[in-house]
Formats: structure tokens, sequence, C-alpha cells
């Protein structure tokens, strides 16, 4: 067996290459006014083309789907940015336009790749030597593209099969230039008068943020690592996983990692028809993510079905870990209050008496019991529903929008968090319609060990996901 080859993060990435670099949004270049024009052009031009096409070839589209379409031809043109921004609005469900979000999910998975020859330019320049050198073997068709780099597959000089995500070149500044200009665009919005109170420029100035986390290849290796090993910190989750990451290839725009075989979670009739147990790896996979969030502190941030998929073997596998969020272990504490509200007693002032500990509510502010009421209230159609229509995802949303109306300041991450709590939800009414994972006592055994093995036994429950009783479908029970 050959020597497998030693690159600049063989021992683990340096702490300088961790750290976010990332450019002021204040600033003024001469290229943002040449962005800004070009930008212009390609929508307008785009759009004009789409319509014209739709008159010449006699399309049975409409006007506003043409539009759209063009639209979105020109998000792809103009880049990784726009194509980010085309991928905001097709998973933001109400938020725009039913016909634009649909015309914007081909930025999900039409974005074209870049030439290999720039490819293997950035490997050999992050690395110190040629591909053929480095690789037993080189795929020069990327297995996917998407807006901030690409993935080929290739072999190990010791015979290791591996995926190389590369980033995009020049992609910092680009991305760079067209925030700045968002920001400008932000700032004019807020001077209406129905943009005062839109946040428009809160919401660049955190796309800029997560931005430029996912522009650091090394980060985003450290991530996957450490989730990774997470994964059996209680000494379970056997069959949940995420690639190794290989640090002896990776560099500063180059992440290597373990190549894994299967299907995204959301080819709901394909894992029918290759007889996986959909639910048992959604249980497994979510269990996996709320310790993450609840004890570790990194979780995963962008949970779409692209990102976890069942593998060959029957194991929920995690990929793509350029989103991450973190909660202080104090906000931890809080999410750990609402799933317990959840789970055993729907005792809401608990969940009214952790937010004011975090100070995210005024000690003058009404009463834990007040505030309880209020979410009560907001809940009360699914509180009457029984156990099983409780749902973490809505009590996390209703209880920014109860922290917003009394102008309390919560973190970022925890709209984060609301986030893959709605990804969870939508496997489940596809994989599990009358399951609930929030009062399933398998996923916070780790969490709270007593309360759950006492509720497991009264449901006839079974907490072992390794016996073969954890197959058999929990709906029923785990709705009580």
């Amino acid at each position: 067996m050959e020597p497998n080859f030693r690159g600049p993060f063989s021992d683990g990435p340096p702490a300088a290459a961790l750290e976010v670099d990332a450019p002021p949004l204040e600033v003024f270049h001469l290229v943002d006014i040449w962005r800004s024009v070009v930008a212009v052009v390609v929508l307008s031009w785009s759009v004009l083309a789409a319509l014209a096409g739709r008159v010449l070839r006699r399309r049975r589209t409409t006007v506003i789907q043409t539009a759209c379409d063009g639209l979105v031809d020109g998000f792809i043109h103009l880049g990784p940015t726009f194509v980010k921004g085309g991928q905001i609005i097709a998973s933001s469900g109400g938020m725009f336009p039913a016909v634009l979000a649909d015309a914007a999910r081909r930025c999900l998975d039409e974005v074209p790749p870049f030439p290999v020859e720039l490819v293997r330019e950035t490997i050999a320049a992050d690395l110190g030597a040629p591909v053929e050198v480095i690789f037993a073997s080189f795929d020069d068709e990327p297995l996917s593209a998407a807006s901030i780099g690409q993935v080929h597959g290739c072999t190990l000089r010791d015979g290791r099969t591996a995926v190389v995500k590369v980033q995009r070149p020049d992609i910092r500044d680009q991305m760079a230039t067209d925030l700045r200009n968002m920001y400008r665009i932000a700032a004019l919005i807020e001077w209406s008068p129905w943009g005062r109170t839109s946040g428009a420029r809160g919401i660049i100035r955190d796309l800029h943020a997560v931005t430029f986390r996912e522009l650091n290849p090394a980060l985003e290796a450290h991530q996957q690592a450490v989730f990774r090993e997470n994964i059996g910190a209680f000494g379970d989750n056997t069959r949940i996983t995420a690639p190794e990451v290989y640090w002896d290839h990776c560099g500063p725009r180059t992440i290597c990692m373990e190549r894994v075989s299967g299907i995204p979670m959301d080819h709901f009739d394909e894992l029918v028809a290759r007889g996986f147990d959909g639910q048992s790896v959604l249980r497994r996979g979510a269990k996996v993510w709320a310790e993450a969030a609840m004890v570790h502190g990194p979780f995963h941030g962008d949970m779409h079905a692209g990102n976890i998929w069942v593998l060959d073997d029957g194991r929920g596998c995690y990929l793509d870990f350029g989103i991450m969020g973190e909660l202080s272990p104090e906000w931890r504490s809080v999410l750990k209050d609402l799933f317990y509200t959840c789970a055993f007693d729907l005792d809401f002032s608990r969940v009214a008496r952790a937010y004011r500990a975090v100070g995210a509510i005024p000690a003058d502010m009404g009463t834990d019991e007040e505030l309880g009421a209020f979410l009560n209230m907001v809940l009360g159609p699914m509180l009457n529903d029984g156990f099983g229509s409780i749902d973490v995802a809505a009590l996390v949303a209703q209880s920014l929008e109860m922290l917003k109306t009394y102008q309390a300041s919560v973190p970022q991450e925890l709209a984060l968090i609301a986030k893959q709590l709605l990804y969870i939800d939508r496997f489940t009414k596809f994989l599990a319609p009358d399951y609930s994972i929030t009062t399933d006592p398998y996923i916070v055994q780790n969490i709270f060990p007593v309360e759950a093995k006492s509720k497991a036994a009264e449901l006839g429950m079974v907490l072992d996901d390794t016996d073969p009783a954890f197959a058999v479908v929990v709906g029923d029970a785990a709705n009580g």
C-alpha cells in the first residue's frame, strides 16, 4: 500500500484557519458600482428574454411565471450571492409569492459547475502538489455543484474512497461586493414608510455573518469533525453518522472526507422500495440533533433533505456543515425547558421562567403564570387535541412571537432552531404522520433519563434502538 499524502492540515487546522474574516458591510469600493450595473442589466435582460421566448415559442405559462423563471435565470448567471438569495426564497415558505418560490427551487439543484481546471489549480495551491501526486485517482466530472463549491470523487493513495469539496474561485470578493450592495438597498428600504419595520439591514447583516462562516472551509470541516465525534458521546447513536474528515488532504479552500452512498431523506418512495425503515431513521437522526442542540452545543443548521441521507446500509447520515448554530449554556437550558414541557407535563409557566432567567423578558413584565397562559392560549387548538399534537417547532415559533410582543431580544440561533424543527416536521408528515417527535421519550432519553424511562414504561415503548422492537410503529403509543 502506498503511503498517504500529508497536506498542510494533517495535524488538524491551525487556530488562525478557524477564524472568520468577514469584511465590513458599510464601506464603498468602485467595483460596487460596476457590479450593480451588471446585476441590473443581467436581471432585466433575463426577464425580457424569458418573456420574448414565451411569445415566440407560444408557451402556456403565465406572464408572471415566465418573468419569475427569467429572474431565476438571472440569479444563476450572476453567481453565488444571487443563488443564495434564490435558495432563501425557495426555502422560506409563505414569505414570498408561491410563483416566485417555485421558480427559485432551481437554485437548489441547478447550479452550473466551474471548470475542472480551476478545481485542480485550487487543490494544488492548497495542498502543495498536483492532483496526480495527491490522489490515486480523481474524477474530473463533479458529483454535485452548489453556490459556494462543488464536489469531486477521488481515491486516496492508501485506497480509501473519498470526496473533495472545493470552494469556487474568487467567491469571497464577489459575495462581499454583492452583500455591500444589498446592504445599501436594505438601507433605502428602511427609509420608506412601509420598510421602517422590515428589519431589512438586520437581515443582510445576518446573511453576511452566515455567509462568511460558510466561506471558511477549514471551519466547516472542523464543525463536521466535532459533530461526528459528539454523535457517540453517550455510547449509543450507532445508526447515525457523518463522514469522517481526512485532515491530511484538507486545506484553506479544500475539504476531503469519507465518501458515502445513499439517498436523500425526502426520496420517500425510494425509501419504501428499498425496504428502509424511514421512521426509525427519522427518530435516530432527531435524537442526535436534539442532543447536539441541548447538550453538546454545535448543532446542524441546514437540515434540508439534501443534507440528510439514508445510506445504503440503512444508517442515517448528516452532510454539509457550512451552516451550524450554537446556543449559549443559558439558552440551551431554555431549549431543554421547551422540550421538557412538550414531552412531559405541558407546564408553560416553566417556559416563561426560563425566558425570564436569561433576561429575555423584563422582571416587571407580567407574571410567569400570565406568560404561560399566553402560550397556552396560542397553542390552545393543539392542546385540545392531546399530547401528540404538541409541536416544539410551533412552540418555538410562538415563543419567538411572544418575545417580540414583549420587545425582548433573542439569539439568532433560536430562529435557526425553529427552522430545523420545521424540516424534521416535514419529514415526519411523510414518513410517520401519526408520530410526534416531541412526545417520544427516546429523543430525550440522554437528556432527561429518569423521566424518559418512566414515560417509556408507561407507554410500553422500547428505548434501545438496537432492539428489533424499536422498529414497531410508535405513533399511537407516543401520542398517548
